[in-house]
């Protein structure tokens, strides 16, 4: 496309997820309740985590740094929709744009390495138990929390560089509450054919990876718990990754639904899917790991007992 007839785009219109002021106004209430809540449970998590010797373990060393990263994930994207929405706009620059994606690629991977070295951690913990605590020392942890960082960065730094490649002309409106990368994907009138294979490659493989883990770790739990004497061992030991397979069919589920096709099929009916990962399963994780865990459910008590007597 020559340069007299492309149009340089600095920033797109968010429309939401209804396009409809009166119902607007009922998703700015919704999903600002969601976010402070959302934000204040994560929080506690890591508190009641951080201050409990006895939850100084891989499990939930894992668990807080699950908490830390829903609390950025969520603020990559409610934030914006919520103060956009206060001032009346519906504008996002490109170049908050372009940052936002990196950061909600990031995160959105970062949920899903963190959530398969838990799986990780389930197994080595029910499949292993005798050799547990050499084989989860502090130094692997640490290490696969850190490498889990580099390549979730590297990653979404290779989708955002390719995304900035592309020419964005007339059309910059549409029909979400953040820049989903798909979305901006549909908005480009220049060629995408080299995002979308980096989606189902590069994208696939980052994809795989964590989830494959996950499978296999699960599949292996499985088998060793069927072969448990009492149906009360089974329950015992099913019991520790309930939370966490709820969590990872929550957030694995919609994803699948989403973005695990060409980005020329992507609907305005996809957002709906978006909300389940980017504000609901960070929503609901510290209600899943807290309410079901006894360990959490003292470290919460003690952390508010704690408060209170600070506060008198």
């Amino acid at each position: 496309m020559d340069g007299d007839n492309q149009t340089t785009v600095t920033e797109f219109l968010l429309l939401g997820l209804s396009g409809q002021s009166e119902q607007e106004d009922v998703l700015f209430g919704l999903f600002l309740g969601m976010y402070l809540v959302t934000i204040i449970g994560n929080f506690l998590i890591v508190l009641a985590i951080s201050g409990d010797s006895h939850l100084h373990t891989p499990m939930y060393f894992f668990l807080a740094n699950l908490s830390c990263v829903d609390i950025c994930f969520s603020s990559v994207t409610t934030p914006k929709m919520l103060v956009n929405h206060t001032v009346g706009s519906k504008s996002i620059s490109y170049v908050e744009c372009m940052t936002q994606i990196y950061f909600f690629i990031t995160f959105i991977n970062m949920d899903g390495f963190l959530l398969s070295v838990m799986a990780y951690d389930r197994y080595v913990a029910i499949c292993c138990p005798l050799h547990y605590t050499m084989i989860m020392k502090p130094r692997l942890c640490i290490l696969l929390v850190a490498a889990s960082w580099v390549i979730t960065n590297l990653h979404a730094l290779l989708h955002t560089l390719l995304m900035v490649q592309l020419t964005f002309c007339f059309n910059n409106t549409m029909h979400h509450f953040f820049c989903d990368p798909y979305a901006i994907l549909k908005l480009s009138c220049s060629d995408t054919f080299i995002n979308d294979l980096m989606v189902f490659t590069v994208g696939g493989l980052i994809f795989l990876m964590p989830f494959t883990c996950i499978i296999l770790s699960y599949a292996y739990i499985l088998s060793n718990v069927l072969k448990l004497p009492s149906a009360h061992g089974i329950r015992r030991a099913l019991s520790t990754c309930g939370s966490h397979l709820t969590v990872v069919s929550l957030f694995y589920g919609a994803i699948l639904g989403v973005y695990m096709r060409p980005s020329s099929s992507y609907s305005v009916q996809d957002t709906v899917a978006t909300v389940i990962f980017t504000v609901v399963t960070p929503l609901v994780n510290p209600f899943i790991y807290s309410l079901r865990n006894q360990d959490m459910k003292r470290a919460l008590r003690k952390l508010i007992s704690d408060s209170r007597i600070r506060k008198f």
